[in-house]
Protein backbone atom coordinates (compact mmCIF):
# COMPACT_ATOMS: atom_id res chain seq x y z
CA UNK A 1 0.00 0.00 0.00
CA UNK A 2 2.74 2.49 0.92
CA UNK A 3 4.21 2.94 -2.55
CA UNK A 4 0.94 3.04 -4.47
CA UNK A 5 -1.14 4.85 -1.87
CA UNK A 6 1.36 7.68 -1.82
CA UNK A 7 0.04 8.22 -5.36
CA UNK A 8 3.38 8.77 -7.11
CA UNK A 9 2.26 6.60 -10.05
CA UNK A 10 -1.45 6.87 -9.41
CA UNK A 11 -2.47 7.58 -13.00
CA UNK A 12 -0.32 4.86 -14.54
CA UNK A 13 -3.00 2.17 -14.19
CA UNK A 14 -5.66 4.30 -15.86
CA UNK A 15 -3.51 5.58 -18.68
CA UNK A 16 -2.00 2.21 -19.45
CA UNK A 17 -5.47 0.75 -19.83
CA UNK A 18 -6.58 3.68 -21.96
CA UNK A 19 -3.62 3.09 -24.23
CA UNK A 20 -4.79 -0.46 -24.89
CA UNK A 21 -7.86 0.97 -26.58
CA UNK A 22 -5.59 2.34 -29.25
CA UNK A 23 -3.47 -0.79 -29.60
CA UNK A 24 -2.71 -1.93 -33.09
CA UNK A 25 -2.89 1.53 -34.66
CA UNK A 26 0.12 3.48 -35.87
CA UNK A 27 1.39 5.99 -33.35
CA UNK A 28 0.38 8.93 -35.54
CA UNK A 29 -3.17 7.62 -35.76
CA UNK A 30 -3.25 7.07 -32.03
CA UNK A 31 -2.27 10.66 -31.32
CA UNK A 32 -4.94 12.09 -33.62
CA UNK A 33 -7.77 9.71 -32.74
CA UNK A 34 -10.79 11.61 -31.39
CA UNK A 35 -11.51 10.98 -27.73
CA UNK A 36 -14.91 9.51 -26.79
CA UNK A 37 -17.35 11.71 -24.89
CA UNK A 38 -16.67 11.43 -21.17
CA UNK A 39 -19.03 12.42 -18.36
CA UNK A 40 -19.50 12.11 -14.62
CA UNK A 41 -22.65 10.49 -13.21
CA UNK A 42 -25.28 12.98 -12.10
CA UNK A 43 -25.35 13.70 -8.37
CA UNK A 44 -28.33 12.35 -6.45
CA UNK A 45 -29.08 15.18 -3.99
CA UNK A 46 -31.88 17.72 -4.07
CA UNK A 47 -29.89 20.81 -5.05
CA UNK A 48 -28.43 22.05 -8.31
CA UNK A 49 -24.64 22.36 -8.07
CA UNK A 50 -22.61 25.49 -8.65
CA UNK A 51 -18.85 25.86 -8.70
CA UNK A 52 -16.16 28.51 -8.76
CA UNK A 53 -12.36 28.56 -8.63
CA UNK A 54 -10.21 30.50 -6.16
CA UNK A 55 -6.54 31.46 -6.26
CA UNK A 56 -5.12 32.09 -2.79
CA UNK A 57 -1.68 33.22 -1.64
CA UNK A 58 -0.40 32.75 1.91
CA UNK A 59 1.99 35.67 2.33
CA UNK A 60 3.10 34.39 5.75
CA UNK A 61 4.42 31.04 4.54
CA UNK A 62 7.02 29.98 1.94
CA UNK A 63 6.29 27.13 -0.42
CA UNK A 64 8.22 24.20 1.01
CA UNK A 65 9.15 22.95 -2.48
CA UNK A 66 10.17 26.40 -3.74
CA UNK A 67 11.10 28.44 -0.66
CA UNK A 68 11.74 31.60 -2.69
CA UNK A 69 7.96 31.73 -3.36
CA UNK A 70 5.00 32.31 -1.09
CA UNK A 71 2.63 29.35 -0.81
CA UNK A 72 -0.19 29.52 -3.37
CA UNK A 73 -3.28 27.33 -3.65
CA UNK A 74 -5.85 26.67 -6.32
CA UNK A 75 -9.24 25.72 -4.93
CA UNK A 76 -12.47 24.55 -6.54
CA UNK A 77 -15.62 25.29 -4.56
CA UNK A 78 -18.76 23.27 -5.21
CA UNK A 79 -21.96 24.36 -3.48
CA UNK A 80 -25.77 24.09 -3.44
CA UNK A 81 -26.89 26.59 -6.06
CA UNK A 82 -29.91 28.58 -7.04
CA UNK A 83 -31.43 27.07 -10.17
CA UNK A 84 -30.14 29.47 -12.79
CA UNK A 85 -28.71 29.25 -16.30
CA UNK A 86 -24.98 29.02 -16.38
CA UNK A 87 -22.04 27.61 -18.28
CA UNK A 88 -21.18 24.02 -17.40
CA UNK A 89 -17.89 24.01 -15.50
CA UNK A 90 -14.75 22.54 -17.09
CA UNK A 91 -13.29 19.43 -15.49
CA UNK A 92 -9.74 20.78 -15.69
CA UNK A 93 -7.59 23.00 -17.87
CA UNK A 94 -5.82 22.02 -21.09
CA UNK A 95 -2.43 22.62 -19.49
CA UNK A 96 -3.14 20.34 -16.54
CA UNK A 97 -4.63 17.64 -18.78
CA UNK A 98 -1.58 17.75 -21.03
CA UNK A 99 0.82 17.36 -18.11
CA UNK A 100 -1.08 14.42 -16.69
CA UNK A 101 -1.04 12.64 -20.04
CA UNK A 102 2.60 13.52 -20.81
CA UNK A 103 3.83 12.39 -17.39
CA UNK A 104 3.11 8.79 -18.35
CA UNK A 105 4.49 9.08 -21.91
CA UNK A 106 1.47 7.49 -23.56
CA UNK A 107 0.00 8.37 -27.00
CA UNK A 108 -3.28 9.91 -25.85
CA UNK A 109 -4.86 13.24 -26.80
CA UNK A 110 -3.28 15.83 -24.49
CA UNK A 111 -6.64 17.49 -23.86
CA UNK A 112 -8.37 14.21 -22.95
CA UNK A 113 -9.43 15.34 -19.47
CA UNK A 114 -10.88 18.63 -20.70
CA UNK A 115 -13.58 16.67 -22.51
CA UNK A 116 -15.17 15.37 -19.31
CA UNK A 117 -18.75 16.63 -18.92
CA UNK A 118 -19.41 17.78 -15.35
CA UNK A 119 -22.70 18.52 -13.60
CA UNK A 120 -21.89 21.89 -12.00
CA UNK A 121 -22.59 25.36 -13.40
CA UNK A 122 -19.84 27.96 -13.22
CA UNK A 123 -20.30 30.95 -10.87
CA UNK A 124 -24.07 30.64 -10.38
CA UNK A 125 -25.45 32.07 -7.09
CA UNK A 126 -25.22 30.09 -3.86
CA UNK A 127 -28.53 28.87 -2.46
CA UNK A 128 -29.16 30.63 0.86
CA UNK A 129 -29.38 28.55 4.03
CA UNK A 130 -30.71 29.89 7.33
CA UNK A 131 -28.09 28.08 9.43
CA UNK A 132 -25.46 27.86 6.74
CA UNK A 133 -24.12 24.87 4.85
CA UNK A 134 -21.50 22.58 6.43
CA UNK A 135 -18.07 22.83 4.82
CA UNK A 136 -16.06 19.83 3.57
CA UNK A 137 -12.44 20.08 2.40
CA UNK A 138 -11.20 17.51 -0.13
CA UNK A 139 -7.49 16.74 -0.65
CA UNK A 140 -6.41 14.55 -3.62
CA UNK A 141 -3.79 11.84 -3.76
CA UNK A 142 -0.11 12.53 -4.32
CA UNK A 143 0.55 13.53 -7.96
CA UNK A 144 -3.21 13.89 -8.55
CA UNK A 145 -5.04 17.19 -8.99
CA UNK A 146 -8.21 18.43 -7.38
CA UNK A 147 -10.36 17.41 -10.34
CA UNK A 148 -9.84 13.73 -9.48
CA UNK A 149 -12.50 14.00 -6.72
CA UNK A 150 -15.08 15.96 -8.72
CA UNK A 151 -17.65 13.15 -8.73
CA UNK A 152 -17.61 13.02 -4.93
CA UNK A 153 -17.61 16.82 -4.62
CA UNK A 154 -20.64 17.27 -6.87
CA UNK A 155 -22.56 14.66 -4.88
CA UNK A 156 -21.84 16.33 -1.55
CA UNK A 157 -22.76 19.76 -2.89
CA UNK A 158 -26.07 18.40 -4.21
CA UNK A 159 -26.79 17.11 -0.69
CA UNK A 160 -26.23 20.49 0.94
CA UNK A 161 -22.52 20.92 1.59
CA UNK A 162 -20.05 23.55 0.47
CA UNK A 163 -17.06 21.56 -0.77
CA UNK A 164 -13.54 22.94 -1.18
CA UNK A 165 -11.25 20.82 -3.36
CA UNK A 166 -7.64 21.87 -2.85
CA UNK A 167 -4.78 21.69 -5.30
CA UNK A 168 -1.45 21.53 -3.46
CA UNK A 169 1.13 22.99 -5.91
CA UNK A 170 4.31 21.02 -6.63
CA UNK A 171 2.59 17.86 -5.32
CA UNK A 172 0.48 17.30 -8.46
CA UNK A 173 1.46 16.67 -12.08
CA UNK A 174 0.17 20.14 -12.86
CA UNK A 175 -1.52 23.03 -11.07
CA UNK A 176 -2.40 25.98 -13.31
CA UNK A 177 -2.78 29.50 -11.90
CA UNK A 178 -5.00 32.20 -13.44
CA UNK A 179 -2.02 33.96 -15.07
CA UNK A 180 -1.09 30.80 -16.98
CA UNK A 181 1.80 29.64 -14.78
CA UNK A 182 1.82 25.90 -14.17
CA UNK A 183 3.40 24.35 -11.08
CA UNK A 184 4.89 20.95 -11.83
CA UNK A 185 5.37 18.11 -9.37
CA UNK A 186 8.65 18.95 -7.68
CA UNK A 187 7.75 16.68 -4.77
CA UNK A 188 7.55 13.77 -7.22
CA UNK A 189 11.26 14.16 -7.84
CA UNK A 190 12.28 14.87 -4.24
CA UNK A 191 14.17 12.27 -2.22
CA UNK A 192 14.61 11.52 1.42
CA UNK A 193 12.61 9.67 4.04
CA UNK A 194 10.95 12.90 5.15
CA UNK A 195 9.41 13.62 1.72
CA UNK A 196 5.95 12.17 2.36
CA UNK A 197 5.67 13.29 5.99
CA UNK A 198 6.50 16.80 4.72
CA UNK A 199 3.62 16.51 2.25
CA UNK A 200 1.19 15.53 5.01
CA UNK A 201 2.29 18.30 7.36
CA UNK A 202 2.28 20.89 4.57
CA UNK A 203 -1.20 19.93 3.44
CA UNK A 204 -2.59 20.31 6.95
CA UNK A 205 -1.10 23.82 6.95
CA UNK A 206 -2.69 24.47 3.52
CA UNK A 207 -6.08 23.47 4.93
CA UNK A 208 -5.71 25.74 7.96
CA UNK A 209 -4.87 28.67 5.66
CA UNK A 210 -7.87 27.86 3.46
CA UNK A 211 -10.17 27.83 6.49
CA UNK A 212 -8.77 31.20 7.55
CA UNK A 213 -9.71 32.63 4.14
CA UNK A 214 -13.15 31.02 3.96
CA UNK A 215 -14.36 31.34 7.55
CA UNK A 216 -12.29 34.21 8.96
CA UNK A 217 -13.36 37.84 9.42
CA UNK A 218 -12.60 38.81 5.79
CA UNK A 219 -13.60 35.80 3.66
CA UNK A 220 -12.22 35.70 0.15
CA UNK A 221 -15.43 34.25 -1.37
CA UNK A 222 -18.67 36.21 -1.29
CA UNK A 223 -20.66 33.01 -0.84
CA UNK A 224 -18.79 32.32 2.42
CA UNK A 225 -21.61 33.93 4.41
CA UNK A 226 -23.59 30.77 3.72
CA UNK A 227 -20.95 28.51 5.35
CA UNK A 228 -21.56 27.22 8.86
CA UNK A 229 -18.05 27.43 10.31
CA UNK A 230 -19.08 25.33 13.32
CA UNK A 231 -19.48 22.26 11.06
CA UNK A 232 -16.33 21.45 9.09
CA UNK A 233 -15.15 18.07 7.81
CA UNK A 234 -12.23 16.91 5.68
CA UNK A 235 -11.87 13.92 3.39
CA UNK A 236 -8.92 12.90 1.28
CA UNK A 237 -7.72 10.21 -1.06
CA UNK A 238 -4.38 8.48 -0.54
CA UNK A 239 -1.97 10.98 1.01
CA UNK A 240 -4.88 13.41 1.12
CA UNK A 241 -6.55 11.01 3.55
CA UNK A 242 -3.44 10.93 5.69
CA UNK A 243 -3.55 14.72 5.64
CA UNK A 244 -7.13 14.62 6.93
CA UNK A 245 -5.90 12.73 9.99
CA UNK A 246 -3.19 15.34 10.48
CA UNK A 247 -5.63 18.23 10.13
CA UNK A 248 -7.88 16.70 12.79
CA UNK A 249 -4.92 16.89 15.16
CA UNK A 250 -3.60 20.32 14.24
CA UNK A 251 -6.71 22.42 13.56
CA UNK A 252 -9.49 22.54 16.13
CA UNK A 253 -11.94 23.80 13.48
CA UNK A 254 -11.92 20.44 11.64
CA UNK A 255 -14.61 18.34 13.32
CA UNK A 256 -14.50 15.03 11.42
CA UNK A 257 -12.26 13.27 8.89
CA UNK A 258 -12.26 10.58 6.20
CA UNK A 259 -9.23 8.71 4.88
CA UNK A 260 -9.82 7.01 1.52
CA UNK A 261 -7.06 4.42 1.15
CA UNK A 262 -4.15 6.50 2.40
CA UNK A 263 -1.11 5.44 4.42
CA UNK A 264 -0.47 7.50 7.57
CA UNK A 265 3.02 8.73 6.83
CA UNK A 266 2.82 10.85 9.97
CA UNK A 267 1.88 8.63 12.94
CA UNK A 268 -1.27 9.48 14.88
CA UNK A 269 -0.20 9.29 18.54
CA UNK A 270 -2.69 7.59 20.85
CA UNK A 271 -5.39 9.92 22.08
CA UNK A 272 -4.50 12.86 19.82
CA UNK A 273 -7.53 12.32 17.54
CA UNK A 274 -10.68 12.31 19.64
CA UNK A 275 -12.93 13.32 16.75
CA UNK A 276 -14.94 11.11 14.36
CA UNK A 277 -12.71 9.38 11.82
CA UNK A 278 -13.61 7.01 8.97
CA UNK A 279 -11.10 4.72 7.26
CA UNK A 280 -12.14 3.28 3.90
CA UNK A 281 -9.62 0.96 2.29
CA UNK A 282 -9.23 -0.92 -0.97
CA UNK A 283 -8.90 -4.67 -1.14
CA UNK A 284 -5.17 -4.86 -0.54
CA UNK A 285 -2.96 -6.18 2.22
CA UNK A 286 -3.79 -4.35 5.43
CA UNK A 287 -1.90 -1.10 5.82
CA UNK A 288 0.54 -1.36 8.73
CA UNK A 289 0.03 2.31 9.60
CA UNK A 290 -3.71 1.75 10.04
CA UNK A 291 -3.04 -1.18 12.36
CA UNK A 292 -0.56 0.96 14.28
CA UNK A 293 -2.84 3.98 14.69
CA UNK A 294 -6.26 2.33 15.02
CA UNK A 295 -6.10 1.59 18.79
CA UNK A 296 -5.18 5.19 19.57
CA UNK A 297 -8.10 6.82 17.70
CA UNK A 298 -10.10 8.07 20.66
CA UNK A 299 -13.30 9.33 19.03
CA UNK A 300 -16.01 7.62 16.98
CA UNK A 301 -14.26 5.45 14.39
CA UNK A 302 -15.04 2.92 11.70
CA UNK A 303 -12.83 0.91 9.35
CA UNK A 304 -14.32 -0.31 6.06
CA UNK A 305 -12.85 -2.34 3.21
CA UNK A 306 -14.38 -2.36 -0.27
CA UNK A 307 -14.06 -5.83 -1.80
CA UNK A 308 -12.86 -5.79 -5.40
CA UNK A 309 -11.64 -2.20 -5.27
CA UNK A 310 -8.24 -0.73 -6.07
CA UNK A 311 -6.38 2.37 -5.01
CA UNK A 312 -8.00 4.63 -7.62
CA UNK A 313 -11.50 3.31 -6.93
CA UNK A 314 -12.21 6.31 -4.69
CA UNK A 315 -11.55 8.83 -7.47
CA UNK A 316 -13.20 9.60 -10.82
CA UNK A 317 -10.74 7.46 -12.75
CA UNK A 318 -12.68 4.15 -12.87
CA UNK A 319 -15.80 5.97 -14.11
CA UNK A 320 -13.94 7.68 -16.92
CA UNK A 321 -11.95 4.58 -17.80
CA UNK A 322 -15.12 2.50 -18.13
CA UNK A 323 -16.51 5.01 -20.62
CA UNK A 324 -13.39 4.50 -22.69
CA UNK A 325 -14.12 0.78 -22.85
CA UNK A 326 -11.60 -0.53 -20.35
CA UNK A 327 -12.40 -3.38 -18.01
CA UNK A 328 -13.29 -1.85 -14.63
CA UNK A 329 -12.44 -5.03 -12.74
CA UNK A 330 -14.62 -6.59 -10.09
CA UNK A 331 -16.70 -3.44 -9.54
CA UNK A 332 -18.09 -1.32 -12.41
CA UNK A 333 -16.79 2.24 -12.47
CA UNK A 334 -20.12 3.89 -11.67
CA UNK A 335 -20.64 1.45 -8.82
CA UNK A 336 -17.30 2.33 -7.30
CA UNK A 337 -18.22 6.02 -7.25
CA UNK A 338 -21.67 5.20 -5.87
CA UNK A 339 -20.12 3.38 -2.90
CA UNK A 340 -17.69 6.20 -2.16
CA UNK A 341 -20.45 8.79 -2.38
CA UNK A 342 -22.79 6.82 -0.14
CA UNK A 343 -20.39 6.14 2.72
CA UNK A 344 -18.68 9.53 2.77
CA UNK A 345 -22.03 11.31 2.70
CA UNK A 346 -23.41 9.06 5.46
CA UNK A 347 -20.39 9.80 7.64
CA UNK A 348 -20.68 13.55 7.13
CA UNK A 349 -24.44 13.54 7.69
CA UNK A 350 -23.92 11.63 10.95
CA UNK A 351 -21.15 13.79 12.36
CA UNK A 352 -21.78 17.25 10.92
CA UNK A 353 -25.60 17.09 10.91
CA UNK A 354 -26.35 14.67 13.76
CA UNK A 355 -28.46 12.46 11.50
CA UNK A 356 -28.71 8.78 12.34
CA UNK A 357 -26.95 6.69 9.70
CA UNK A 358 -27.44 2.91 10.03
CA UNK A 359 -25.18 2.48 6.99
CA UNK A 360 -22.22 3.14 9.28
CA UNK A 361 -23.20 0.63 11.95
CA UNK A 362 -23.29 -2.72 10.15
CA UNK A 363 -23.04 -4.35 6.71
CA UNK A 364 -25.84 -3.28 4.37
CA UNK A 365 -27.53 -5.56 1.80
CA UNK A 366 -27.43 -2.70 -0.71
CA UNK A 367 -23.62 -2.62 -0.52
CA UNK A 368 -22.38 -6.20 -0.22
CA UNK A 369 -18.88 -5.10 -1.35
CA UNK A 370 -18.34 -3.16 1.88
CA UNK A 371 -16.90 -5.11 4.81
CA UNK A 372 -16.56 -3.80 8.34
CA UNK A 373 -13.32 -4.34 10.21
CA UNK A 374 -14.83 -6.74 12.72
CA UNK A 375 -16.43 -8.70 9.89
CA UNK A 376 -13.14 -8.90 7.98
CA UNK A 377 -11.07 -9.93 10.97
Amino acid sequence: MVALRSGGRALLVLLTLLATLLAGRPVAAQASAPAPALKLPAPTGHYPVGTTWLHLTDNTRPDQWRPELRRELMVSLWYPAVAAPGVRAPYTTAAVSARIIAAEGLPLPPDLLTTVRTNARRDVPVRPAARGWPLVVLSPGFSLSRESLTGLAEELASRGYVVAGVDHPHEARGVEFPDGRVADCLACEATGQDRLPRVVEGRAADVSFLLDRLTGPRPVWRGARFIDSSRIGMAGHSIGGASAAQALRTDRRVDAGVNLDGTHFVPVPAGTVAKPFLLVGSERPTDASWLRDWPGLAGWKQWLTVTGSGHLSFTDRPVLGAQLGMDPGAIPGDRQLLITRAYVAAFLDAHLRDRTQPLLDAPAPAYPEVRFRDEAA
